[in-house]
Protein backbone atom coordinates (compact mmCIF):
# COMPACT_ATOMS: atom_id res chain seq x y z
CA UNK A 1 0.00 0.00 0.00
CA UNK A 2 1.14 3.50 -0.51
CA UNK A 3 0.38 6.52 1.97
CA UNK A 4 -0.87 9.28 0.27
CA UNK A 5 -1.39 12.62 2.07
CA UNK A 6 -2.67 15.54 2.18
CA UNK A 7 -0.11 17.18 0.60
CA UNK A 8 -0.27 14.68 -2.03
CA UNK A 9 -3.91 15.53 -2.90
CA UNK A 10 -3.43 19.04 -3.00
CA UNK A 11 -0.91 19.02 -5.67
CA UNK A 12 -2.73 16.51 -7.69
CA UNK A 13 -5.47 18.48 -7.80
CA UNK A 14 -3.44 21.24 -9.76
CA UNK A 15 -2.33 18.15 -12.19
CA UNK A 16 -5.81 17.41 -12.94
CA UNK A 17 -8.00 19.75 -12.18
CA UNK A 18 -9.68 22.49 -14.36
CA UNK A 19 -7.77 26.31 -13.41
CA UNK A 20 -10.99 27.32 -12.94
CA UNK A 21 -11.47 24.73 -9.62
CA UNK A 22 -11.13 25.99 -6.26
CA UNK A 23 -7.72 24.71 -4.81
CA UNK A 24 -8.14 23.43 -1.39
CA UNK A 25 -4.53 24.37 -0.88
CA UNK A 26 -5.95 28.04 -1.78
CA UNK A 27 -8.82 27.97 0.58
CA UNK A 28 -9.35 31.17 2.15
CA UNK A 29 -9.71 29.25 5.32
CA UNK A 30 -11.44 28.69 8.48
CA UNK A 31 -13.09 31.82 10.82
CA UNK A 32 -10.97 30.23 13.57
CA UNK A 33 -7.90 29.14 12.08
CA UNK A 34 -6.55 25.37 12.78
CA UNK A 35 -3.97 22.97 12.23
CA UNK A 36 -4.07 21.23 8.82
CA UNK A 37 -4.91 17.35 8.65
CA UNK A 38 -2.11 15.00 7.96
CA UNK A 39 -4.29 13.01 5.42
CA UNK A 40 -7.60 14.82 4.60
CA UNK A 41 -7.64 18.52 2.32
CA UNK A 42 -10.03 21.41 3.77
CA UNK A 43 -13.09 20.61 2.09
CA UNK A 44 -12.66 17.23 2.71
CA UNK A 45 -12.66 17.94 6.52
CA UNK A 46 -15.42 20.07 6.01
CA UNK A 47 -17.84 17.06 4.17
CA UNK A 48 -16.91 14.88 7.01
CA UNK A 49 -17.82 17.10 9.85
CA UNK A 50 -20.83 17.84 8.05
CA UNK A 51 -22.13 13.96 7.98
CA UNK A 52 -21.11 13.41 11.09
CA UNK A 53 -23.46 16.58 12.50
CA UNK A 54 -26.48 15.69 14.47
CA UNK A 55 -28.35 18.91 11.60
CA UNK A 56 -27.87 16.35 9.37
CA UNK A 57 -29.00 12.79 11.31
CA UNK A 58 -32.02 14.78 11.36
CA UNK A 59 -32.91 16.12 8.09
CA UNK A 60 -34.21 11.84 7.82
CA UNK A 61 -37.06 12.64 9.42
CA UNK A 62 -37.47 15.89 7.80
CA UNK A 63 -40.39 16.74 5.25
CA UNK A 64 -39.20 17.06 1.68
CA UNK A 65 -42.54 17.85 -0.13
CA UNK A 66 -45.06 14.97 1.38
CA UNK A 67 -46.25 15.33 5.09
CA UNK A 68 -45.85 12.28 6.75
CA UNK A 69 -46.21 10.60 3.83
CA UNK A 70 -47.47 6.53 3.72
CA UNK A 71 -44.99 4.59 2.05
CA UNK A 72 -41.08 3.51 2.15
CA UNK A 73 -39.90 5.75 -1.02
CA UNK A 74 -41.01 9.19 -1.11
CA UNK A 75 -38.24 11.41 -0.54
CA UNK A 76 -37.63 13.08 2.96
CA UNK A 77 -34.92 15.85 3.33
CA UNK A 78 -31.92 13.77 3.76
CA UNK A 79 -32.71 11.54 0.65
CA UNK A 80 -33.08 15.24 -1.45
CA UNK A 81 -29.75 16.33 0.00
CA UNK A 82 -28.65 13.37 -1.12
CA UNK A 83 -29.58 13.27 -4.92
CA UNK A 84 -28.13 17.07 -5.10
CA UNK A 85 -24.63 15.75 -3.82
CA UNK A 86 -24.85 13.23 -6.64
CA UNK A 87 -25.81 15.38 -9.15
CA UNK A 88 -23.71 18.10 -8.17
CA UNK A 89 -20.86 15.54 -8.08
CA UNK A 90 -21.48 14.49 -11.71
CA UNK A 91 -21.34 17.67 -12.99
CA UNK A 92 -18.41 18.87 -10.86
CA UNK A 93 -16.30 15.92 -11.82
CA UNK A 94 -16.98 16.29 -15.81
CA UNK A 95 -16.03 20.29 -15.33
CA UNK A 96 -12.88 19.16 -13.45
CA UNK A 97 -13.70 20.88 -10.57
CA UNK A 98 -13.05 20.41 -7.14
CA UNK A 99 -15.56 17.42 -5.95
CA UNK A 100 -14.75 17.13 -2.61
CA UNK A 101 -16.13 21.29 -1.68
CA UNK A 102 -19.30 20.23 -4.42
CA UNK A 103 -19.96 17.70 -1.88
CA UNK A 104 -19.62 19.52 0.87
CA UNK A 105 -21.83 21.86 0.21
CA UNK A 106 -24.53 20.13 -1.74
CA UNK A 107 -24.76 18.18 1.68
CA UNK A 108 -24.57 21.00 4.21
CA UNK A 109 -27.17 23.05 2.24
CA UNK A 110 -30.26 21.90 3.77
CA UNK A 111 -28.85 21.83 7.35
CA UNK A 112 -31.36 24.06 8.67
CA UNK A 113 -34.61 23.30 7.03
CA UNK A 114 -37.15 23.53 9.48
CA UNK A 115 -39.93 20.60 10.19
CA UNK A 116 -42.37 20.09 7.67
CA UNK A 117 -40.46 21.83 4.49
CA UNK A 118 -41.16 25.24 3.72
CA UNK A 119 -44.71 25.23 5.18
CA UNK A 120 -42.72 25.12 8.23
CA UNK A 121 -40.40 27.61 6.82
CA UNK A 122 -43.34 30.14 6.35
CA UNK A 123 -45.03 29.46 9.44
CA UNK A 124 -41.71 30.52 10.95
CA UNK A 125 -41.08 33.80 8.89
CA UNK A 126 -44.86 34.93 10.13
CA UNK A 127 -44.68 34.54 13.87
CA UNK A 128 -41.12 35.96 14.22
CA UNK A 129 -42.82 39.34 12.58
CA UNK A 130 -45.40 38.99 14.62
CA UNK A 131 -43.28 38.87 17.50
CA UNK A 132 -41.32 42.01 16.44
CA UNK A 133 -44.90 43.56 15.54
CA UNK A 134 -43.79 43.47 11.74
CA UNK A 135 -45.95 43.19 8.82
CA UNK A 136 -45.61 39.27 7.66
CA UNK A 137 -46.01 39.88 3.61
CA UNK A 138 -43.35 42.91 3.89
CA UNK A 139 -39.75 42.46 2.59
CA UNK A 140 -38.21 42.01 6.16
CA UNK A 141 -40.94 40.26 7.64
CA UNK A 142 -40.74 37.27 4.98
CA UNK A 143 -36.64 37.45 5.20
CA UNK A 144 -37.03 37.20 9.09
CA UNK A 145 -36.36 33.39 8.66
CA UNK A 146 -34.34 31.68 5.86
CA UNK A 147 -33.39 28.00 5.49
CA UNK A 148 -29.95 28.97 3.72
CA UNK A 149 -29.25 31.61 6.29
CA UNK A 150 -30.19 28.93 8.72
CA UNK A 151 -28.13 26.11 7.43
CA UNK A 152 -25.15 28.65 7.91
CA UNK A 153 -25.86 29.53 11.45
CA UNK A 154 -25.97 26.09 12.56
CA UNK A 155 -22.35 25.35 10.93
CA UNK A 156 -20.93 28.38 12.16
CA UNK A 157 -22.89 28.43 15.82
CA UNK A 158 -24.89 25.88 16.52
CA UNK A 159 -23.55 22.85 16.47
CA UNK A 160 -21.21 21.15 18.60
CA UNK A 161 -22.96 22.71 21.87
CA UNK A 162 -22.44 25.88 20.40
CA UNK A 163 -18.99 25.95 19.22
CA UNK A 164 -20.18 25.75 15.14
CA UNK A 165 -18.24 23.01 12.72
CA UNK A 166 -15.71 26.06 12.13
CA UNK A 167 -16.26 25.21 7.79
CA UNK A 168 -14.29 27.24 5.58
CA UNK A 169 -15.26 30.33 3.83
CA UNK A 170 -16.06 28.68 0.44
CA UNK A 171 -18.67 25.81 2.07
CA UNK A 172 -20.67 28.47 4.17
CA UNK A 173 -21.05 30.79 1.02
CA UNK A 174 -21.95 27.89 -1.26
CA UNK A 175 -24.32 26.96 1.50
CA UNK A 176 -25.79 30.51 1.90
CA UNK A 177 -25.90 31.00 -2.06
CA UNK A 178 -27.97 27.46 -2.93
CA UNK A 179 -30.58 29.92 -3.21
CA UNK A 180 -32.02 33.51 -3.84
CA UNK A 181 -30.38 36.63 -5.84
CA UNK A 182 -26.71 35.80 -4.73
CA UNK A 183 -24.08 33.49 -6.51
CA UNK A 184 -21.87 31.45 -5.08
CA UNK A 185 -18.28 32.90 -5.09
CA UNK A 186 -16.80 29.38 -6.46
CA UNK A 187 -18.32 27.63 -9.50
CA UNK A 188 -18.90 24.67 -7.28
CA UNK A 189 -21.14 26.68 -4.99
CA UNK A 190 -23.27 27.47 -8.32
CA UNK A 191 -23.26 23.52 -9.59
CA UNK A 192 -24.89 23.33 -6.04
CA UNK A 193 -27.29 25.68 -6.94
CA UNK A 194 -28.77 24.65 -10.17
CA UNK A 195 -28.37 20.97 -9.00
CA UNK A 196 -30.59 21.85 -6.20
CA UNK A 197 -33.51 22.66 -8.65
CA UNK A 198 -32.44 19.48 -11.16
CA UNK A 199 -33.13 17.44 -8.03
CA UNK A 200 -36.18 18.71 -6.94
CA UNK A 201 -37.39 19.34 -10.08
CA UNK A 202 -37.52 15.31 -11.00
CA UNK A 203 -37.80 13.90 -7.97
CA UNK A 204 -40.55 15.90 -6.82
CA UNK A 205 -42.00 14.87 -10.35
CA UNK A 206 -41.49 11.33 -9.21
CA UNK A 207 -43.10 11.29 -5.91
CA UNK A 208 -46.04 13.38 -7.00
CA UNK A 209 -46.89 10.36 -9.58
CA UNK A 210 -46.20 7.95 -6.74
CA UNK A 211 -48.64 9.07 -5.16
CA UNK A 212 -51.24 9.54 -8.15
CA UNK A 213 -51.02 13.45 -7.97
CA UNK A 214 -49.86 13.83 -11.68
CA UNK A 215 -49.35 11.60 -14.48
CA UNK A 216 -46.58 11.69 -17.38
CA UNK A 217 -48.97 13.61 -19.94
CA UNK A 218 -49.78 15.68 -17.47
CA UNK A 219 -46.67 17.64 -17.68
CA UNK A 220 -45.74 20.01 -20.31
CA UNK A 221 -45.36 18.56 -23.75
CA UNK A 222 -42.12 20.71 -24.69
CA UNK A 223 -40.81 20.22 -21.43
CA UNK A 224 -41.11 16.24 -22.14
CA UNK A 225 -39.89 16.62 -25.69
CA UNK A 226 -36.45 18.77 -24.66
CA UNK A 227 -36.16 16.90 -21.17
CA UNK A 228 -37.33 13.30 -21.94
CA UNK A 229 -40.38 10.85 -20.65
CA UNK A 230 -39.03 9.95 -17.10
CA UNK A 231 -37.32 11.28 -14.20
CA UNK A 232 -33.67 9.73 -15.07
CA UNK A 233 -33.80 10.91 -18.84
CA UNK A 234 -34.52 14.39 -17.14
CA UNK A 235 -31.84 14.09 -14.70
CA UNK A 236 -29.61 12.90 -17.54
CA UNK A 237 -30.38 15.32 -20.11
CA UNK A 238 -30.48 18.62 -17.45
CA UNK A 239 -27.01 17.12 -16.39
CA UNK A 240 -25.26 16.53 -19.45
CA UNK A 241 -26.40 19.87 -20.91
CA UNK A 242 -25.51 21.64 -18.23
CA UNK A 243 -21.73 19.58 -18.47
CA UNK A 244 -21.93 21.22 -22.36
CA UNK A 245 -22.39 24.53 -21.74
CA UNK A 246 -20.82 25.27 -19.21
CA UNK A 247 -17.78 24.07 -21.00
CA UNK A 248 -18.80 26.49 -23.78
CA UNK A 249 -19.28 29.32 -21.93
CA UNK A 250 -16.44 29.25 -19.43
CA UNK A 251 -19.21 29.61 -16.38
CA UNK A 252 -21.64 27.67 -14.83
CA UNK A 253 -25.07 27.62 -17.02
CA UNK A 254 -27.70 25.58 -19.09
CA UNK A 255 -28.57 25.81 -22.65
CA UNK A 256 -31.51 28.42 -23.09
CA UNK A 257 -33.52 25.56 -24.20
CA UNK A 258 -32.90 23.11 -21.17
CA UNK A 259 -33.02 25.99 -19.00
CA UNK A 260 -36.71 27.07 -20.45
CA UNK A 261 -37.87 23.57 -20.21
CA UNK A 262 -36.52 22.90 -16.64
CA UNK A 263 -38.60 26.31 -15.75
CA UNK A 264 -41.43 25.24 -17.37
CA UNK A 265 -41.66 22.00 -15.22
CA UNK A 266 -40.94 24.17 -11.82
CA UNK A 267 -43.84 26.39 -12.65
CA UNK A 268 -46.06 23.66 -13.35
CA UNK A 269 -44.90 22.23 -9.96
CA UNK A 270 -45.66 25.29 -8.17
CA UNK A 271 -49.25 25.59 -9.95
CA UNK A 272 -49.99 22.00 -9.16
CA UNK A 273 -48.29 20.59 -6.25
CA UNK A 274 -46.51 22.88 -3.84
CA UNK A 275 -49.04 25.77 -3.97
CA UNK A 276 -51.96 23.99 -4.48
CA UNK A 277 -53.27 19.89 -4.81
CA UNK A 278 -53.82 17.20 -2.71
CA UNK A 279 -50.32 17.61 -1.42
CA UNK A 280 -51.34 20.69 0.69
CA UNK A 281 -54.21 19.75 2.78
CA UNK A 282 -52.35 19.34 5.79
CA UNK A 283 -50.35 21.87 5.32
CA UNK A 284 -52.07 24.42 7.66
CA UNK A 285 -51.73 22.19 10.51
CA UNK A 286 -48.21 21.72 10.07
CA UNK A 287 -48.49 25.66 10.33
CA UNK A 288 -50.55 26.04 13.07
CA UNK A 289 -48.74 23.74 14.82
CA UNK A 290 -45.26 25.88 14.08
CA UNK A 291 -46.52 28.81 15.02
CA UNK A 292 -48.58 27.51 18.29
CA UNK A 293 -44.92 26.01 19.70
CA UNK A 294 -42.70 29.31 18.71
CA UNK A 295 -45.65 31.60 20.81
CA UNK A 296 -45.17 28.86 23.68
CA UNK A 297 -42.10 29.13 23.93
CA UNK A 298 -40.98 32.64 23.10
CA UNK A 299 -42.89 33.06 26.60
CA UNK A 300 -41.23 30.05 28.25
CA UNK A 301 -37.74 30.17 27.26
CA UNK A 302 -36.62 28.20 30.23
CA UNK A 303 -38.38 25.44 28.56
CA UNK A 304 -36.09 25.73 25.17
CA UNK A 305 -32.71 23.58 25.75
CA UNK A 306 -29.45 25.09 27.09
CA UNK A 307 -27.72 24.30 23.49
CA UNK A 308 -30.01 27.08 21.94
CA UNK A 309 -29.56 29.78 24.97
CA UNK A 310 -26.08 30.19 25.09
CA UNK A 311 -25.34 32.51 22.90
CA UNK A 312 -27.74 34.93 24.77
CA UNK A 313 -29.59 35.87 21.03
CA UNK A 314 -33.34 37.90 21.54
CA UNK A 315 -36.49 35.04 22.36
CA UNK A 316 -36.96 34.76 19.02
CA UNK A 317 -34.13 33.91 17.66
CA UNK A 318 -33.70 31.62 20.03
CA UNK A 319 -36.74 29.83 19.83
CA UNK A 320 -36.46 30.02 15.75
CA UNK A 321 -33.21 28.02 16.40
CA UNK A 322 -34.87 25.53 18.63
CA UNK A 323 -37.75 24.85 15.84
CA UNK A 324 -35.89 25.11 13.01
CA UNK A 325 -34.02 22.21 14.76
CA UNK A 326 -36.94 19.52 14.94
CA UNK A 327 -37.99 17.01 13.27
CA UNK A 328 -41.20 16.72 12.04
CA UNK A 329 -41.89 13.67 14.60
CA UNK A 330 -40.35 15.60 17.57
CA UNK A 331 -42.20 18.72 16.94
CA UNK A 332 -45.67 16.78 16.35
CA UNK A 333 -44.61 15.10 20.03
CA UNK A 334 -43.99 18.48 21.57
CA UNK A 335 -47.21 19.95 20.56
CA UNK A 336 -49.04 16.75 22.15
CA UNK A 337 -47.01 16.99 25.60
CA UNK A 338 -48.01 20.93 25.78
CA UNK A 339 -51.59 20.87 24.12
CA UNK A 340 -53.29 17.34 24.58
CA UNK A 341 -54.47 16.67 28.34
CA UNK A 342 -52.71 13.17 29.45
CA UNK A 343 -54.80 10.72 31.89
CA UNK A 344 -53.64 9.86 35.43
CA UNK A 345 -51.12 6.99 35.78
CA UNK A 346 -51.69 4.91 38.61
CA UNK A 347 -48.79 3.49 40.67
Amino acid sequence: MQLIERQDIERREHEIFSPEATFSDSSRGREHPEEEDPLRTCFQRDRDRILHSKSFRRLANKTQVFLAPEGDHFRTRLTHTLEVAQVSCSIARALGLNVDLTEAIALGHDLGHTPFGHAGERALCRARAEYRAIDPSSKEGKSLFRHNEQSVRIARVLEKDGRGLNLTFEVLDGICCHTGSLAATTPEGRIVARADRIAYIAHDIDDAERAGLLREEDLPEESRRVLGESSSARIETMVHDMVATSMAEGDIAMSDEVWRATMNLRSMLFENLYEAGDAKLEEPKAEHLVTSLFRYFVTHLDEVPEEYRIHDDPPDVQVADYLSSMTDRYAIRIYESINVPRGWALT
